[in-house]
């Protein structure tokens, strides 16, 4: 058989060898040379051999495979062996061998005659050394890096896969998918395993791999030949260990926190999710609305649902949860399998559905004895906000008093339980729960969905109530010929005029009150269309009764 050799480059080497008929010619040399052709490599070279007229003997290329040899290990004839010392990857030498440095007087039968001068152009591919190690480049590292990889973390990351003269034979960009893997435990190839400790999410590296740590003599069997060093560009996107939790990062706690969010509480929050990467995946900014759950009870994925535990209202913090309590090896929309997640939050607000309202009283006048109660027609100033300060609605800003009958079902009902027992001058802040407030609805364009409110209040005017059940009461005594009274003209009926006439001459006397805050005409309207128990249009002696002859009637 032939012993075959490879390209060498131009003018001729010093030191090349003893004989100086040995001619070298280096053709094409690349820019960079990191390394070159020592005595005991082992290289991949492709060649032409060719005689001097130009005939053609022999070549790699037509066998679709590198030539593949130690150096200096007597594999190749004496004027390769020489040749090739010296060469670079991906440089391109003319090499002329003369009979006694080649195949001699003997030849080769049939293929080589005797005492030929033998020319080949060679053109190398790779170069390693039993003696190497993986080799490690990294040629971007971030400003931070919390961790680096270690024995049995999972990681994904991107990667371009060269062989040595640059020749591209895999991409994970290509696929437009990373490479997710456990590191250290034999799911990659050794020098592969060994490449990626240390590195830090972000971190970009050349990793170096002879074919004894890749895919040795045999290759893979598809892209990659046997004996071939590879070169691998990556650059790391996540890390993270099966045995990892969620960790917590504060950015900004409240100097005030009255209460931390335990389980069971409902949340409202703001948040931007990214990969560990800094791939943004989704915002609730982006939307203009929080995202509003309960917390501690499996309604967001599991890191989210302790992350989220122990919070202040105002808090800023950073959760970083790994895939097993995200989305898992699945992933879900734009968020791939086994990604290590990050949220930067804001608390807007939370309750428990057990919250009642609070109320907290800023100022008393001296004289306080006189408390608001049900039935009472209110005049009062407020300001509405959420809990983060932001102002809703404000009374002072419109110049005029907010005006009620409490008990009446004109508020909120947390608002109508926190106008109870104050008294005029009185200045309060009450915090009303959704539950008791605008609910889960919220008010469109005002008020947010499952917002807690908050409400200083000053009042300012406080017209007693009737008792509950009163709609016109008597100041005096009631007159033992009241119908008579009403009934001017003495025909035994009364119409509505009538009734009006004389209820409204009662209140402006004094003698009678009307219930405040209320429509005097349609509170008249109603006290007479009780009393005409027939529905005739006029009231009759003895349809006519007062309220305590008669309980079910909400009259006189």
């Amino acid at each position: 058989s032939v012993k075959c050799p490879l390209l060498v480059s131009a003018a001729p080497v010093a030191g090349l060898g003893l004989d100086a008929e040995l001619q070298v010619e280096r053709r094409s040399v690349p820019d960079e040379c990191p390394r070159t052709v020592r005595s005991g490599d082992f290289v991949r070279y492709h060649y032409v051999g060719t005689f001097p007229d130009g005939q053609k003997f022999d070549s790699s290329y037509d066998r679709d495979s590198t030539f593949n040899v130690f150096v200096g290990k007597g594999q190749l004839i004496a004027g390769m062996d020489q040749a090739l010392v010296g060469m670079c990857v991906n440089e391109r030498r003319f090499v002329k061998i003369p009979p006694k440095l080649a195949y001699g007087s003997e030849g080769v039968s049939g293929v080589i005659p005797p005492d030929s001068v033998l020319h080949f152009d060679v053109l190398l591919m790779d170069i390693w050394n039993s003696d190497d190690q993986v080799q490690v480049h990294t040629y971007f590292k971030p400003p931070s890096c919390p961790r680096t990889i270690q024995v049995s973390d999972f990681v994904r990351y991107h990667y371009n896969g060269t062989f040595l003269d640059g020749t591209l034979f895999d991409s994970s960009h290509n696929r437009m998918k990373t490479y997710d893997t456990y590191v250290g435990i034999g799911w990659l190839i050794p020098g592969m395993d060994k490449g990626l400790l240390g590195m830090c999410v972000g971190e970009k590296r050349i990793i170096t791999i002879p074919p004894f740590l890749a895919y040795g003599e045999e290759g893979d069997g598809k892209d990659i030949p046997g004996q071939a060093s590879l070169v691998f560009d990556v650059a790391l996107l996540d890390l993270h260990n099966p045995k990892d939790g969620i960790s917590i990062e504060n950015k900004v706690v409240p100097e005030n926190c009255e209460r931390r969010s335990q389980s069971g509480d409902f949340l409202r929050y703001h948040y931007n999710g990214t990969l560990l990467d800094g791939t943004f995946f989704d915002s609730s900014y982006s939307r203009n609305r929080t995202f509003d759950t309960y917390i501690g009870q499996g309604y967001v994925i599991a890191g989210m649902d302790e992350g989220l535990l122990g919070v202040c209202i105002g808090e800023k913090r950073r959760i970083v949860v790994p895939p097993h309590l995200g989305y898992g090896e699945e992933g879900r929309g734009n968020i791939p399998g086994s990604a290590v997640l990050v949220f930067d939050i804001h608390v807007i607000d939370f309750h428990n559905p057990s919250d009642s309202i609070s109320i907290t009283s800023h100022y008393k006048p001296p004289d306080c004895s006189v408390l608001s109660k049900k039935g009472d027609y209110l005049k009062y100033h407020y300001n509405a906000s959420l809990l983060d300060g932001t102002l809703l609605d404000s009374t002072w800003n419109l110049g005029k008093t907010y005006n009620i009958v409490l008990g009446s079902g004109q508020v909120v009902l947390g608002m109508d339980m926190g106008l109870r027992e104050m008294c005029v001058g009185e200045k309060r802040t009450v915090i009303i729960p959704p539950h008791l407030g605008y609910g889960e609805a919220g008010v469109d364009g005002e008020v947010p969905g499952s917002a807690v409110l908050v409400f200083d209040i000053e009042l300012l005017e406080l017209v007693a109530g009737l008792p509950e059940g009163y709609m016109f009461i008597w100041n005096g005594e009631v007159s033992p010929n009241l119908f008579e009274e009403i009934d001017k003209d003495g025909n035994g009926e009364v119409l509505l005029e009538e009734f009006s006439e004389y209820i409204h001459a009662q209140v402006a006397s004094g003698k009678g009150k009307l219930a405040p805050g209320f429509d005097a005409e349609m509170i008249v309207k109603n006290m007479f269309t009780n009393q005409d128990r027939n529905g005739d249009g006029k009231v009759t002696a003895e349809e006519f009764k007062l309220k305590d002859q008669e309980a079910k009637h909400d009259e006189l």
